[in-house]
């Protein structure tokens, strides 16, 4: 902006040191009035540039500022529904489980499957949490608070899924506990023949 004004201020000195009798047909004469009318104007033309660019700076870190908020925001509800998702998996786990392990329809050689299947999805739960709590506390792996949010968000999907897949697999045991009891019922019923 600066070398701008030079170059037209330049270009006006030339001008005035270039005798009027040096202009030809259709090349427009200057007074000197009109010379620094034109300097003020490109003068007060540059205040109003600086003034713009100024604002759009204050803008641009209004928005950063708005950016970031909003990226603490997503992070704080991917953590509060991941926490929930886990708050039901220790609702399955004292309930659910509890009843398919007591239930006299489960083998004694299916119970340790049954425990596996459910651990694992129980294993996957703890290592979302913790890796969770190194992210969240750690400024070790240097991300931005826009990455911290997407993986946060990528960990509330697979929260959503383990929550998911016990739903499936709590769901799969009680039916094969119910068509098992139906089954103990019609081998074990009277007749009346």
């Amino acid at each position: 902006m600066k070398n701008k004004i030079r170059i037209l201020v330049m270009a006006v000195v030339l001008m005035l040191l270039i005798p009027s009798k040096a202009t030809s047909q259709g090349m427009p004469t200057y007074d000197n009035t009109n010379f620094i009318s034109l300097v003020k104007q490109l003068v007060e033309s540059g205040k109003q540039t600086a003034q713009m660019i100024k604002s759009v700076k204050f803008l641009k870190d209004a928005k950063e500022a708005i950016e970031k908020v909003s990226s603490v925001v997503q992070q704080l509800r991917a953590v509060e529904e991941i926490a929930q998702n886990n708050q039901r998996l220790i609702n399955v786990m004292q309930n659910d489980l509890q009843d398919i392990l007591n239930s006299p329809y489960i083998k004694p050689d299916e119970v340790t499957k049954v425990v596996e299947s459910f651990d694992i999805i129980v294993q996957n739960s703890l290592d979302t949490v913790e890796f969770m709590s190194e992210i969240l506390s750690s400024d070790n792996l240097k991300m931005s608070d826009a990455e911290r949010a997407e993986i946060l968000k990528e960990k509330e999907l697979e929260s959503k899924e383990m929550v998911s897949n016990i739903k499936t697999k709590t769901k799969r045991y009680k039916d094969i506990i119910s068509f098992r009891k139906m089954q103990d019922k019609v081998n074990n019923r009277e007749t009346n023949y």
